[in-house]
């Protein structure tokens, strides 16, 4: 008889994107704990819901099609080949990393460790990686879970799923004499490095599960196939090391995942109104910063920023925070003179949920990196008495846009075998595929937003046109760079 409370059976958990999903009872268990079920009030796509109205899921669904993903894939890579020797605790562990991989997220997800921290403690390295080691071991302290009562071996079983997450940097592909960087586990078993999070290419569990469903949730086409993936995926031995390669008829399925990647940050992660969005809730968490507190451990009391440092404190951010400044509490209203910050960030907060947003300039993409400079906001505000500032009412926002390795093309990371030869591995090269395919795969994106709401469009598009200028140098930098690749190209093949 199905008992499902009972610690030693399955559960089953039926998803929007993945149907009926069983797991084991340790993820169970992980699951049911306030440190995992913090992350059902954080949004996935931090302040993209106040743009596409179905982008309300949260990190907690994300997060356990990660674990099912991850242990699909190490599964059946086990099924077809024997000779790997993947056991029940190598499964585990990878279900339990793909879990537990997010769990050091803050409010809002992104905007809290790429735009709130380094604005508030700029020399800070802090990630939500390394958050999420920490809130793992939390967790598992808290509420006395012991991985040695499911068969995993301590210390070595929790490094692998710590490496998993978070691991060194990657080794040298081109080097097979590298000295093997990981503890949890050896060289012959390098391959279940790339299931969580993939540092060779890219392709990973954690972005399958993702692509699927922001694509389901934003109403967008998801080109990529994961089941077809995974259905292929086989591991090969590569320069002296095991990796993960697919089918050579799969190359074309590859690109339609890299290229879902940047459809995603186009129309939807780096949408202009979602970043204005995003930019006027991270002003308002700078100014609310020193006026939230936060219980730690030992009763100590921490802010917004500086709770990242304790765990137990941290298990209370979500995104809640947004609550909690645009509501003021009695001891505020009792001193309203000392709290003028936590003013300013609730009317941000208001013009948020108003729609009265900063207004978008323009924007336009580069092949170059652009550095802001003094010189682009004065010419924004320009010198004809509207009583614009430089400083203080243009925003100049630089993003980075690429399929995942700066300038590289990372398929050139991936390795194919063929249905005549499953064991030996190759490349392909682009020119094999299609000559349709990109020949770039880094761009810059730059969005002018001007903060004064009361300008009218007539001023904008002055702005807009003084800074043409700018944009004709740049245009003419990318126009000579592609032409002396076109005459290299040119070269080459004759």
């Amino acid at each position: 008889m199905d008992r499902p409370n009972d610690p030693g059976f399955n559960k089953v958990f039926n998803d929007p994107i993945h149907g009926h999903i069983e797991l084991e009872p340790l993820l169970v268990k992980i699951i049911d704990t306030p440190q995992f079920q913090r992350l059902r009030n954080i949004k996935q796509l931090g302040g993209a819901y106040y743009v596409f109205p179905g982008a309300s899921h949260n990190r907690f669904e994300h997060s356990i099609g990660v674990g099912y993903l991850a242990g699909k894939l190490a599964k059946t890579l086990r099924k077809n080949q024997d000779e790997l020797n993947i056991d029940d605790r190598d499964v585990l562990c990878v279900q339990i990393a793909g879990l537990c991989h997010d769990l050091g997220h803050g409010p809002f997800s992104h905007l809290f460790d790429g735009m709130f921290i380094p604005e508030v403690l700029p020399a800070s390295d802090w990630t939500h990686e390394q958050a999420s080691l920490a809130m793992l071991d939390h967790l598992l302290e808290d509420n006395n879970l012991n991985l040695d009562d499911y068969q995993l071996f301590l210390p070595r079983d929790l490094n692998f799923i710590k490496e998993l997450i978070d691991g060194p940097k990657p080794i040298d592909p081109q080097d097979p004499d590298t000295e093997w960087p990981y503890e949890g586990r050896g060289e012959r078993k390098s391959f279940l490095y790339e299931i969580v999070s993939n540092k060779r290419n890219g392709i990973d569990v954690d972005k399958w599960d993702y692509f699927a469903r922001d694509c389901h949730q934003l109403g967008i086409k998801n080109s990529f196939d994961h089941n077809r993936f995974i259905k292929f995926a086989r591991v090969c031995e590569v320069d002296g090391r095991r990796q993960i390669c697919t089918r050579e008829q799969e190359v074309g399925n590859l690109y339609n995942f890299f290229h879902t990647r940047n459809c995603l940050h186009r129309r939807a992660y780096q949408h202009k109104v979602t970043n204005i969005v995003e930019t006027m809730i991270t002003e308002a968490f700078v100014l609310a910063d020193r006026h939230l507190k936060f219980e730690g451990a030992g009763g100590n009391i921490f802010t917004m920023s500086t709770a990242i440092d304790d765990m137990v404190a941290y298990t209370k951010l979500t995104d809640n925070v947004f609550e909690q400044i645009l509501f003021p509490t009695l001891t505020e209203l009792d001193h309203p003179r000392r709290v003028t910050d936590l003013t300013k960030a609730r009317e941000i907060l208001k013009n948020v949920l108003s729609r009265r947003l900063y207004k978008c300039v323009g924007q336009f993409y580069s092949a170059e990196e652009i550095k802001v400079t003094m010189a682009m906001h004065r010419q924004l505000a320009g010198d004809q008495g509207n009583d614009l500032s430089p400083d203080d009412d243009f925003i100049v926002n630089v993003i980075k846009m690429n399929y995942g390795m700066k300038e590289k093309n990372p398929i050139d990371h991936v390795r194919f075998y063929s249905k005549s030869d499953p064991t030996r591995a190759f490349k392909i090269p682009s020119g094999q595929v299609s000559t349709l395919i990109p020949r770039h795969f880094q761009e810059w994106l730059i969005q002018v937003y001007c903060k004064r709401t009361d300008v009218t469009e007539e001023i904008l598009r002055a702005a807009w046109d003084r800074l043409a200028p700018t944009q004709v140098i740049i245009y003419c930098l990318q126009f000579i760079m592609w032409f002396n690749l076109f005459k290299l190209d040119c070269v080459t093949t004759l």
